[in-house]
């Protein structure tokens, strides 16, 4: 049976409404996501039975069972966690056959923090297995936004109008050092910060070389690491990621291997860069199409970058970077609540929009995000301008808002040119 999670706090998560309604629809569902951003805890808080593939008792006893024979990993009472499933790939045509078999919803729940090479399982699992992302934990998710604004109200046209609390450049900071990962949440900065470095150190010294059997250099691939975490927020390309590893490394890293040590990285999920977003196939603009560069969370680029407070206090250009980065963490998992994507928009006129927001009909919404309250008005005018070009240019929907997502303002509003103002520690779904 599972553990009885009663006996450990557990902090609601948004993607648990998406695992009920996903456990009525398909017959498995299979969450992805970085380590220690919670999978396994929330997963118990929804199945009936557990298989931990990791487990050391018995001598690995259950990772020896599931090599042997994988469908014995699950004979147990459902929904059936199976953890971390990755470490022995064949489990996940055994849970697609079984589901066929049963022809029912609802039976398992797979975790993984990897995805293993396409030769350690035969079917894609389509129409069985359902894939869900998990991030770390947003603001409100953790208790450090009020949830007095949620992203839905947007869509909806609401006014809006309230104090929403004053927060300091000190409280910013360390949300973006400490990070969303739920064995932070509520121990003080100094315990906290500690967990993003010890996460680098893991991933570098453990699971680099796990995902594959391929041997790769580990100090190049840490060299690309701080490449990442200095054009954090930024659409980076490949050779510029090269190029800047050789001047500030004094090392050489080819094209070829940035994207294959890249595609490494993004199998381990520690990166989750924006997609660019396009108006519409009709649409005399033409977008640019490079990815927004990001981590999993902006604590790891502050962990590569070995950014203490003091530090990023007299570095504002890039801590308005990892602001940046946090508050479009937030709003991925904001949007994915309700179905919708993140994006960003580049055109090649110079038009950029740090973030836009889509949801399934079709309806989009436009952020620009400031650290501070004095940019607010240029972010709204930059905004407003954007639209304009983009309405002339396109046959598409015309954007349902705009708003701008500050750090440093204490009120939520509608300003009279109708662009929303929303502090990021007022936000939620």
């Amino acid at each position: 049976m599972c553990v009885d999670v009663k006996e450990r706090t557990y902090l609601p998560r948004l993607i648990d409404k998406k695992l009920d309604e996903y456990l009525k629809a398909f017959g498995a569902i299979c969450i992805e996501g970085p380590k220690w951003s919670g999978k396994t805890m929330t997963s118990e808080q929804h199945c009936r039975s557990i298989f931990a593939v990791g487990s050391p008792a018995g001598n690995f006893n259950n990772r020896k069972l599931a090599e042997t024979d994988p469908s014995m990993t699950l004979e147990g009472d459902i929904p059936r966690l199976i953890d971390e499933w990755q470490d022995v790939p064949a489990i996940w045509d055994a849970v697609r056959f079984t589901v066929d078999s049963r022809d029912a919803a609802g039976q398992f729940i797979l975790t993984g923090s990897a995805v293993p090479p396409r030769s350690g399982y035969i079917h894609s699992g389509a129409g069985r297995i359902a894939r869900i992302r998990m991030r770390p934990m947003s603001l409100f998710e953790s208790g450090d936004s009020t949830g007095s604004v949620s992203l839905k109200s947007l869509f909806d046209g609401k006014r809006i109008s309230c104090l929403t609390g004053d927060v300091s450049l000190k409280q910013l900071i360390e949300f973006i050092i400490r990070g969303g990962w739920p064995q932070s949440v509520g121990k003080d900065f100094s315990s906290a910060k500690l967990l993003p470095r010890q996460y680098i150190d893991a991933i570098i010294s453990e699971d680099l070389n796990r995902v594959d059997d391929t041997r790769r250099d580990i100090r190049k691939m840490e060299l690309l690491l701080r490449s990442l975490a200095r054009n954090e927020s930024t659409a980076a390309s490949n050779r510029k990621l090269a190029s800047d590893i050789a001047a500030a490394e004094e090392q050489t890293l080819d094209v070829e291997t940035v994207s294959e040590y890249l595609n490494v990285f993004e199998r381990l999920f520690l990166l989750d860069n924006q997609q660019p977003f396009s108006i519409s196939m009709r649409s005399s603009i033409r977008v640019k199409q490079a990815v927004k560069r990001h981590f999993s969370d902006p604590s790891l680029a502050c962990a590569l970058l070995g950014a203490s407070a003091d530090a990023l206090l007299n570095d504002l250009d890039t801590l308005g970077l990892l602001f940046e980065a946090l508050v479009e963490r937030d709003l991925a998992i904001y949007a994915e609540a309700h179905g919708g994507k993140l994006f960003h928009y580049q055109d090649y006129r110079n038009n950029e929009i740090d973030a836009v927001v889509e949801m399934p009909d079709g309806s989009w919404g436009a952020f620009e995000i400031k650290l501070g309250a004095g940019k607010i008005d240029e972010a709204a005018t930059n905004l407003i301008r954007i639209q304009r070009v983009i309405n002339k240019g396109s046959r598409g929907k015309a954007a349902a808002f705009l708003c701008v997502i500050s750090g440093l303002t204490n009120a939520a509003y509608v300003r009279p040119d109708g662009v929303y103002v929303v502090p990021i520690t007022a936000l939620r779904d």
